[in-house]
């Protein structure tokens, strides 16, 4: 919620006298490319580097740079009253307390009676480190839901710094390099949407001549690789070697770089390198990730991006631990997250005044947060939601027959035909039940199961993964493709980017993770065409749909 105090600042701060991005604003209207979720987020962003100088949230808090309370109004004890005019820490705080909730509730009664009772016993700015989890380093993370465009965001917020860095290269709050991580377990699907940074059209945010010269100023790595290179006295990590290519690094600029969060990155932090406690091929492995890791640190002016940045979570601390190296080694700008589910599976709690606990559900770093509902007809399908308390097998049957009755033909203007995806637990579950009702029902509605059917996972030892899966998944959004039912294990639940796919069934608990159902259930919102008026279709068992529901709310 700490959110709804940056927008009030940053609204009034784009009718001021102060403001010098009104100008770039209005062109960015006026190319009519950006839709209004990513434009306000440009907004906030631009924001936060120019007006509050790109600094951590806890010292932008702790210095009331979003203060807006009159405490000559207020009923307060005298102790109170002298505290909160003169400590602009404690001001934030109750502040906060006071916002309203979405149905007009005021968010934090307890707090404000802690803070109006008990003010001389807090310690404010410690309680806003920790509230933004402690870190020294400059923190900000974007909510957009599915669909919103998180990566031609992340694209626009390159150009964007590398635009201001140009005219002002000593300024520290503009990055002159970035480095995208995406998480491990979702290489497959995340990588390849992030390369669409590369596609990226900067005229649509900033005006000719500029934007053609920024583009040609852009580099582009993927650092994919999985082998050491040959041995070399140089490196032996080749995804070093990428980077070490574009030595003297202290002159670099435009490097954008592509990489895996967890294997890449945080393999290996912490592990005790003596020699004697591990094998020397474990040795060599944990010498080769500490390489990556060193050389990304020697790379200037700095900003890491994290894309789906609720993943992390698991490597949360690890990766604060290796942000923390870098901005010791060099010139760091910060660490921008992206995520269309803010929100935390348990509450994390501080604690302040001896026993008082305040309690957050969601990524407290959050600085622009757009809901997934407002997009609902505006850059989305509009759903039609139903679940049911039957077993799995009566949910399919349900889902395929509703689909097929709607939507069998049903082709975008883009010659693309409307597909249903069914997630399936596991391999034997798609296998052996899943596959043969779907196959019998599309026959049934005349078409052909080994045209229109695609299975695709990662395979086991009784099925292995079905040949030519991955390229057909690949053209799932093609005029080409004859596909119409997709049937997936542990695959497309985020990041998956197909504008035809019409339909979701989640029929059983498990089929993707708890806190994953929104962003699983809602892959087949996102709009073909631009403005049209599109329908989609998500079929859920109850847990699912219990599930959805709460997601939803948050």
């Amino acid at each position: 919620m700490f959110y709804k105090l940056i927008k009030k600042k940053c609204d009034e701060w784009m009718t001021s006298s102060d403001c010098t991005i009104r100008e770039l604003i209005q062109y960015i209207y006026a190319q009519n490319k950006m839709r209004d979720a990513q434009i306000e987020a440009i907004k906030i962003y631009l924001f936060l580097k120019i007006a509050c100088g790109n600094r951590p949230l806890w010292k932008l808090f702790s210095e009331g740079c979003f203060n807006s309370l009159d405490f000559n109004t207020m009923e307060l004890t005298v102790e109170a009253r002298s505290i909160l005019t003169t400590n602009k820490a404690a001001a934030a705080l109750l502040e906060y307390a006071l916002l309203k909730d979405k149905n007009g509730n005021q968010l934090a009664p307890e707090l404000e009676k802690v803070i109006k009772s008990q003010s001389g016993r807090i310690n404010y700015e410690d309680t806003f480190k920790k509230i933004f989890y402690g870190v020294n380093y400059t923190d900000y993370l974007f909510s957009l839901p599915m669909g919103a465009g998180k990566t031609y965001l992340m694209a626009a917020f390159i150009y964007l710094d590398l635009y201001f860095a140009l005219n002002e290269p000593d300024n520290p709050a503009f990055a002159h390099n970035f480095m995208v991580l995406a998480p491990s377990g979702l290489k497959s699907s995340i990588i390849p949407s992030l390369r669409n940074i590369q596609e990226f059209d900067p005229t649509w945010i900033i005006p000719e001549p500029t934007a053609s010269n920024l583009k040609r100023m852009i580099k582009f790595e993927v650092l994919d690789e999985q082998k050491s290179a040959p041995k070399s006295n140089l490196v032996r990590n080749p995804n070093a070697q990428k980077i070490n290519n574009y030595q003297p690094l202290e002159d670099l600029m435009g490097l954008v770089a592509i990489t895996n969060a967890e294997k890449v990155i945080l393999d290996r932090v912490g592990e005790n390198e003596n020699e004697t406690l591990f094998s020397q091929e474990e040795t060599v492995r944990i010498r080769i990730a500490n390489e990556l890791r060193d050389i990304i640190g020697c790379i200037p002016h700095l900003a890491v991006f994290i894309d789906e940045v609720h993943h992390a979570a698991d490597g949360e601390i690890k990766l604060r631990q290796v942000v923390e190296e870098w901005t010791e080694k060099h010139s760091f700008c910060g660490v921008l997250g992206f995520s269309g589910t803010p929100y935390l599976e348990k509450a994390e709690s501080v604690t302040l005044a001896d026993s008082f606990v305040i309690k957050n559900t969601d990524l407290s770093n959050v600085v622009y947060y757009y809901p997934l509902i407002k997009g609902v007809g505006n850059f989305l399908k509009v759903p039609e939601v139903k679940y049911a308390d039957n077993d799995m097998e009566t949910i399919v049957k349900n889902g395929v027959k509703e689909f097929l009755d709607n939507y069998l033909h049903t082709v975008y203007a883009n010659d693309a035909c409307a597909k249903l995806a069914i997630y399936c637990g596991k391999i034997e579950t798609l296998e052996e039940l899943i596959y043969p009702l779907v196959t019998r029902m599309a026959s049934d509605y005349g078409l052909n199961p080994t045209e229109a059917i695609l299975k695709y996972h990662g395979g086991n030892k009784v099925y292995p993964q079905p040949e030519g899966a991955e390229t057909e998944f690949a053209s799932l959004d093609t005029d080409f493709s004859k596909i119409r039912i997709v049937l997936l294990v542990q695959i497309g639940k985020e990041g998956w980017d197909c504008k035809s796919l019409t339909g979701v069934i989640l029929p059983q608990k498990g089929v993707c993770p708890t806190n994953m159902v929104l962003q699983t259930s809602c892959r087949c919102l996102r709009q073909v065409i631009k403005n049209a008026d599109e329908t989609a279709l998500i079929w859920l068992n109850k847990f699912n749909a219990d599930t959805l529901n709460k997601q939803l709310k948050q």
